[in-house]
């Protein structure tokens, strides 16, 4: 079992029955899953980025990524429905858990100047959504083998009933997030 799932069900629980008042366990807010998310738009003229992009994105989440099509054709960005987009990589159960701790106190801590990930990046419904300018960020990709630099997305998915209870639970899951009034 991993260091954070141990965390969650020794530290997290107790303290968000504690703070909300659940009567059950199973009331209390869990994480579902971690959606990794890249966009590769210039997939269409060049084949080769998605491959290069699969490569990154499998290096950093440990599984294979699934390719993203078009919804919808758009002829300014000569783009046709069901050409290839993107790629993304559904993590859950001990990969997720693993993740998150890598992401935590692994890549974080390698953002220049870091501050802290933003308070108002939440859906309403409890989900977080975190962006990265650059993969080089994970440890896992070596600058130099690298053709381009991508950004890439990860929303985590919880069963919090809203904002503020998402919050806490990533807070006492060890999301640094800025300091209330710290943030422009």
């Amino acid at each position: 079992m991993s260091l954070l799932k141990e965390k969650y069900k020794k530290e997290v629980i107790p303290a968000l029955m504690e703070r909300y008042g659940y009567k059950n366990v199973m009331q209390v807010p869990r994480l579902e899953k971690v959606v990794v998310n890249i966009g590769v738009g210039e997939a269409i003229q060049n084949a080769r980025a998605l491959e290069a992009a699969e490569r990154d994105l499998a290096a950093i989440s440990g599984q294979h990524p699934v390719t993203t099509r078009a919804r919808k054709s758009i002829a300014a960005f000569r783009l046709r429905a069901g050409m290839p987009i993107g790629l993304m990589v559904t993590l859950r159960g001990e990969r997720m858990y693993d993740f998150l701790d890598k992401l935590v106190n692994t890549v974080l801590c390698r953002i220049r100047e870091f501050q802290g990930v933003s308070r108002n990046s939440f859906d309403g419904r409890g989900n977080y959504t975190l962006a990265f300018k650059e993969q080089t960020v994970f440890p896992e990709i070596d600058y130099d083998k690298i053709d381009k630099g991508r950004g890439l997305e990860l929303s985590i998915v919880t069963t919090a009933k809203g904002d503020e209870e998402g919050r806490h639970l990533l807070e006492l899951l060890g999301m640094p997030f800025v300091r209330e009034g710290a943030e422009s």
